[in-house]
């Protein structure tokens, strides 16, 4: 029989499996402890488990892992780490510190992507496959042995669209939230999707109080198809209205994500349409700084424009905050760090 990981099944999925492989469900729990809790890494180091059982467990399950390729660091304390999984395919997971109390990892949630936006690095070689759960836990594992406790906050931002690798990421988020294991708050948690509307759907069923974080960028259907190409598949005014029913159903607010490219949606204009788009509903905007690779014909507006769009958005009565680029000087957007080692 192929081993499995361990780290790919849930608490109540490793209970069903030991009890149908004859093993007491209780043992699940324990493994639990010493996987997520504690870190260790190998069976023969859980001490207090029966020695049968810890053969029981070389011979069904194995523990996968992650190796640490590059790290950098950047003028604002930004971390980012350039992860190799087993087969060889290459990651990326970031450390963003607003403060010694505030501590948010963005991880990775596919090897590549599918929907090459403008402006992102992250699908310009294409996709390659999704990750397991055990490889999306594995992220926040490394850098939870590196700070010896859990990041205060979870983001899918990194590598990959999240919602195109939905049961994965949803049974990693099961595990995040449980209290067995990282235990950390569903509303620490925060996915983001470029508009995934039958994901989006699902996502309002299925009871978990996450944050919900789209991605926009412009406010109407041609620009947004010039900057995501996903918007042929799935069309702005119909995203809008998925997520309309979304906060009417889940009775959750919504972030809608806009970086501003300098003279391409950045001008007034583009946010009087943006406000007339979203109004009268449980949205915000995060206005993000772009954050430029090496050689980009795109450019960040200067500041002044920034919070002049942030000002018109304010004046309609839209709940708007900027979001300065964070570790600008290593390359710290989603993929670029990727882009740099595989050139």
């Amino acid at each position: 029989m192929k081993k499995k990981d361990i780290k790919d099944f849930t608490l109540d999925e490793l209970k069903k499996k030991f009890e149908d492989l004859g093993e007491k469900k209780f043992r699940a729990t324990q493994l639990f402890h010493w996987v997520y809790k504690k870190g260790v890494e190998d069976f023969n180091d859980m001490f207090n488990l029966p020695v049968v059982f810890r053969k029981f467990l070389y011979n069904n399950f194995y523990l996968s892992n992650i190796e640490l390729l590059k790290f950098v660091k950047s003028k604002d304390e930004t971390e980012k780490y350039l992860l190799r999984l087993e087969d060889g395919s290459v990651i990326e997971t970031v450390l963003i510190f607003s403060s010694r109390e505030r501590i948010t990892e963005c991880i990775s949630s596919q090897v590549g992507c599918k929907y090459n936006c403008l402006f992102c690095e992250s699908g310009k070689k294409g996709f390659t496959r999704n990750l397991t759960v055990s490889e999306i836990l594995n992220q926040v594992l490394f850098v939870k042995k590196k700070m010896q406790s859990n990041p205060h906050n979870i983001v899918f931002m990194g590598i990959g669209e999240p919602l195109d690798n939905y049961d994965n990421v949803i049974k990693a988020i099961c595990i995040l939230n449980s209290k067995d294991a990282f235990n950390i708050g569903a509303r620490k948690i925060t996915i983001s999707t470029c508009g995934i509307i039958p994901a989006i759907r699902k996502l309002q069923e299925c009871n978990r109080q996450v944050e919900l974080s789209v991605s926009l960028h412009a406010p109407e259907n041609k620009l947004r198809s010039y900057l995501m190409p996903v918007n042929n598949k799935y069309p702005l005014y119909d995203l809008i209205e998925v997520c309309k029913n979304y906060v009417k159903k889940t009775n959750r607010q919504i972030t809608f994500e806009y970086i501003l490219i300098k003279g391409i949606n950045d001008s007034l204009n583009y946010a009087d349409k943006l406000a007339r788009l979203i109004g009268g509903f449980n949205f915000k905007v995060n206005l993000i700084t772009f954050n430029p690779t090496s050689g980009s014909l795109l450019q960040s507006p200067d500041i002044s424009q920034i919070k002049s769009f942030r000002e018109k958005l304010l004046v309609k009565k839209i709940p708007t905050t900027i979001r300065i680029s964070k570790g600008r000087d290593i390359s710290a957007a989603c993929g670029q760090l990727k882009s740099l080692y595989l050139k």
